[in-house]
C-alpha cells in the first residue's frame, strides 16, 4: 500500500508539472525538454555500461546542447552539428586506444534516440495538437494495463516484456482512440477519420517505443532506468513511448492535417 501511495503521489506531481509546463510553452517547454533529454541520455548511457560499452558522456551532452541551440536558431545548423559530432567521435576513436567503435556508435545512437526524437515536441508548442502526444501515449499505457489485467491471456512479446498481452495491446489502441475522439470533438479537430488513423498508428508506435526500451533494459539486466520518480523509475521509463510517438505525430500533422 505504501508503494502504491508513493507511485500515485509522484505520478500526480509529475502530471501537474507536465500540464503546467506544456500550457506555458515557450522557453519553459524548451528548457524542460532539454533537461529531460540530458537525464534520459544519462540513464541510457548508464544502462549500456552494464554490457561493457563505454559511451562518451561529454560528447553526448554537447550533442544534446547543440541540438537544442539549433532549434532556438530555427534549425539552420543541424547539418553542421551532426558533422561536428561525427568528426569529433571519429577523432577520439583514432587518438584514444581505449575507445571502441561500439563506444562511439552507442554515443551517437543515444543522441539520435533520445534528444533528437524528443525535441520534436518543441515544434508542436502553442498548438492544440501537442496534447495528442500525451493523450495517445498515456492513454495507450493506461488502457493497455487495464485491458491486460481484465482480459489478457495471449502474450504479446514474452521474451521482452512477459506481462504485456495482445488483449492489452488492443485495449490500449481502443482506449486511446476513444480519448482522442473526445478531445478532437471538443476542440473541433478535423477531419475525424484522419485523427482516428493517427491515433491507431501512434498507439502502435507508442507500444513499440515501450518494447524497445524494455528490450534494452533486459539486455542490460536492469529493472528500471533510474529512480527520479518514486514508484515509476527513471525518465526513460516514463517517456519511452512518448519518444517514439512525438516525431510521428509531428510529421503526420505537418503532412496530412495542416
Amino acid at each position: 500500500m505504501k508503494d502504491l501511495s508513493k507511485r500515485f503521489f509522484s505520478g500526480l506531481v509529475g502530471l501537474i508539472l507536465l500540464i503546467f509546463i506544456v500550457s506555458k510553452g515557450g522557453y519553459l517547454l524548451s528548457f524542460a525538454v532539454y533537461i529531460v533529454s540530458i537525464i534520459g541520455l544519462r540513464e541510457f548511457y548508464k544502462a549500456i555500461e552494464k554490457v561493457n560499452i563505454k559511451p562518451i558522456y561529454l560528447v553526448g551532452y554537447l550533442g544534446v546542447t547543440g541540438l537544442f541551440i539549433n532549434i532556438m536558431l530555427e534549425n539552420k545548423y543541424l547539418g553542421l552539428i551532426i558533422t561536428l559530432l561525427i568528426i569529433t567521435l571519429l577523432i577520439l576513436f583514432i587518438t584514444n586506444k581505449n575507445i571502441s567503435i561500439e563506444d562511439i556508435s552507442i554515443t551517437l545512437l543515444g543522441i539520435a534516440y533520445i534528444p533528437f526524437l524528443l525535441s520534436h515536441i518543441i515544434y508542436l508548442d502553442n498548438s492544440k495538437y501537442i496534447w495528442l502526444v500525451f493523450i495517445i501515449a498515456f492513454g495507450t499505457d493506461t488502457f493497455a494495463y487495464i485491458a491486460g489485467n481484465l482480459f489478457g491471456k495471449r502474450k504479446l512479446c514474452p521474451k521482452i516484456s512477459p506481462k504485456k498481452t495482445i488483449e492489452g495491446s488492443i485495449g490500449g489502441i481502443l482506449g486511446s482512440t476513444i480519448l482522442l475522439i473526445i478531445y478532437s470533438i471538443y476542440f473541433n479537430l478535423n477531419p475525424m477519420w484522419k485523427i482516428i488513423l493517427l491515433s491507431i498508428i501512434c498507439s502502435v508506435i507508442a507500444q513499440l517505443g515501450d518494447l524497445a526500451a524494455s528490450k534494452i533494459k533486459r539486455i542490460c539486466g536492469i529493472k528500471d532506468y533510474g529512480s527520479i520518480m518514486p514508484g515509476h523509475g527513471g525518465v526513460l521509463d516514463r517517456f519511452d513511448s512518448i519518444i517514439f510517438t512525438v516525431p510521428v505525430i509531428y510529421y503526420y500533422i505537418s503532412i496530412f492535417l495542416i
